[in-house]
C-alpha cells in the first residue's frame, strides 16, 4: 500500500513537472532585443529567424506586436510584419510594401548602364551597379519586390525605391558596405501617426533583467547665469540604450572655473539614473563661463557630456 502510494505521488510529480516544463517552454517562444527593448514572438519570430540576414534586412523591432485595423502587425527599423491568419501555415507572415506606400515622385537621376552592370525589370526600371549586387545578394525580387523608381537624390543621398524597401548609397562606409536599407519601418510608423507610446521599451516577456549595452548621459544646470557669489546645482542623467535610468553609475565632474583652476567631484546616480552636484562659490570673475565636463562609467561602459553656466554679475 505504501509502495503504491509512493509510486502515485512520484507519477503525479513527474506529470506536473512535464506540464510545467511545457508551459515554461511556451513562454520562451520569444526573443527579447536589448538593443531596442522589444520582444518578437510566435510566427513573427519564426519568420525573422528564418532569414539569415534578418538584422540587415529588417533591423531590430521598434514596437511590440499589436492589432491595427483587425490585423496583427509589428514594426521593425526597416520593415513591418503582417500576420494573415487566413493564409496557409508558413505563409501567414508578409511584409508591408513599405517602398510603395512611402514613395512619392521625385526628380530622377540620369544613370546609364549596360547589360553587364544593369538589369531591367517588368516595372520598366533598371537596377544597376552596387544596388544590383546588393539586390541579388539579399534575395532579389522575392525579398524587395520590383524597383518602382530609378536612382533619385533625396536627403543628400542617392536612393532607389523598391516595392518593399529603399536602397541608399553611403560612400563614407567601407567598400562592399556602402549600400544600406533605409529605415522605412520608422518612416512609415511616423507617417501613419501611430501611437508614440508603442515605441517605448518594455520588459522581456519572462520578466528577466534586460542588458545594458550602451550608456547615454546628459548634464544641465539649475541656473543658466549666476552671481559672482552664488550657488548652483548640476544635474547628471545616465540612461541605457532604451532611455531607461541607470542607477549606480559612477560619474566624475571636472568643474573648470574662470581662473582656469579645476575641481573634481565624484557622484553616483540614484535609482532614477540622476546625480546632483551642489556648488557654492564666491568672487568669481563676471562675464565668464564655468564648464562642467562629466564622464560616467557603469561596469565596462562609458559615456561623457558637458554643460556650462555663466557668471553674469
Amino acid at each position: 500500500m505504501i509502495l503504491r502510494r509512493s509510486f502515485t505521488l512520484l507519477l503525479a510529480a513527474v506529470l506536473l513537472s512535464a506540464t510545467w516544463a511545457s508551459a515554461f517552454a511556451q513562454t520562451l517562444d520569444f526573443k527579447y532585443f536589448d538593443e531596442t527593448g522589444h520582444n518578437v514572438q510566435g510566427e513573427f519570430l519564426k519568420f525573422y529567424n528564418a532569414n539569415p540576414n534578418a538584422l540587415i534586412l529588417f533591423g531590430y523591432p521598434i514596437t511590440e506586436e499589436f492589432t491595427k485595423d483587425g490585423l496583427n502587425v509589428q514594426y521593425f527599423q526597416r520593415a513591418r510584419f503582417e500576420l494573415h491568419a487566413e493564409l496557409p501555415e508558413g505563409q501567414r507572415v508578409t511584409l508591408t510594401p513599405l517602398g510603395t506606400v512611402t514613395y512619392s515622385t521625385s526628380e530622377p537621376m540620369n544613370v546609364s548602364g549596360n547589360a553587364l552592370t544593369c538589369q531591367k525589370f517588368s516595372t520598366g526600371f533598371e537596377v544597376c551597379y552596387d544596388f544590383l549586387e546588393f539586390f541579388n545578394k539579399y534575395g532579389g525580387a522575392n525579398q524587395f519586390g520590383n524597383p518602382i523608381s530609378t536612382f533619385e537624390y533625396r536627403d543628400n543621398k542617392i536612393v532607389q525605391y523598391f516595392e518593399r524597401a529603399r536602397f541608399e548609397w553611403q560612400p563614407g562606409r567601407p567598400e562592399a558596405q556602402r549600400v544600406v536599407l533605409s529605415d522605412l519601418g520608422r518612416i512609415y510608423f511616423d507617417r501613419l501617426r501611430e501611437e508614440p507610446a508603442l515605441l517605448s521599451s518594455v520588459k522581456p516577456m519572462d520578466n528577466s533583467q534586460s542588458s545594458i549595452l550602451r550608456l547615454k548621459s546628459y548634464a544641465f544646470v539649475k541656473k543658466a547665469v549666476t552671481l559672482a557669489d552664488d550657488s548652483q546645482s548640476i544635474f547628471i542623467v545616465v540612461q541605457d540604450q532604451n532611455l531607461r535610468p541607470v542607477s549606480n553609475a559612477s560619474c566624475n565632474a571636472t568643474i573648470t572655473w574662470p581662473d582656469k583652476h579645476s575641481d573634481l567631484i565624484n557622484i553616483a546616480t540614484n535609482e532614477n539614473g540622476i546625480g546632483i552636484i551642489p556648488l557654492t562659490f564666491t568672487q568669481q570673475q563676471q562675464g565668464n563661463l564655468v564648464y562642467a565636463n562629466v564622464s560616467c562609467t557603469y561596469k565596462d561602459l562609458k559615456t561623457s557630456t558637458v554643460t556650462s553656466f555663466r557668471i553674469w554679475y
